[in-house]
């Protein structure tokens, strides 16, 4: 591990800050952030700017919530990132996802047009920092255009986290 998580101890008023835009009162209470957030805390300015905008992207976006979890299932994959795939297979399962469906990132397969589409436009994004107009074409029969913009920040978003997570050796909590 590169970056250690702060622990309850150390926290401060900063920290406190940084940690309200996402825990709740009761995790906040018990201090209680989890491995990553944790980590993040180090840098407690970075991590209240940067949890702004993941909330917003967890919570707040348009996109719906099961492309959302294919496509960072997709970014964790590809990037290697052991802490963001054992969090967002759970959290795909909780909206919807197969583990049919979970399996196939894995192979870079959709189990139909629209979830391929998905896994390629990631592939692409990932790439080359852009998409074709094949890609662009498939997803808008099914997304709006503030929702194609919530997905490329999305991957975008995801694949900096998997960056940062992978940099720091952030480790998934069981493995601790």
């Amino acid at each position: 591990m590169r970056v250690t998580p702060i622990g309850p101890e150390d926290w401060d008023e900063n920290v406190v800050k940084a940690m309200s835009v996402m825990l709740s009162p009761d995790r906040l209470e018990r201090r209680d952030p989890g491995t990553a957030l944790a980590t993040l805390a180090r840098n407690p300015k970075l991590t209240r700017a940067f949890l702004r905008f993941n909330v917003y992207l967890l919570f707040g976006s348009t996109l719906p919530a099961r492309v959302r979890e294919l496509a960072v299932l997709r970014v964790a994959h590809r990037r290697g990132c052991d802490y963001e795939w054992i969090h967002h297979v759970e959290m795909g399962t909780e909206v919807g996802l197969s583990s049919a469906s979970i399996e196939a990132v894995t192979r870079g397969e959709g189990l139909d047009e629209f979830d391929q589409a998905v896994i390629t436009a990631v592939d692409e994004l990932e790439e080359k920092s852009n998409m074709t107009d094949a890609s662009w074409s498939i997803l808008s029969q099914h997304l709006d255009e503030p929702q194609r913009m919530d997905f490329v920040f999305t991957v975008g978003c995801y694949g900096l986290l998997a960056m940062a997570f992978n940099t720091f050796g952030v480790l998934p909590e069981q493995e601790n």
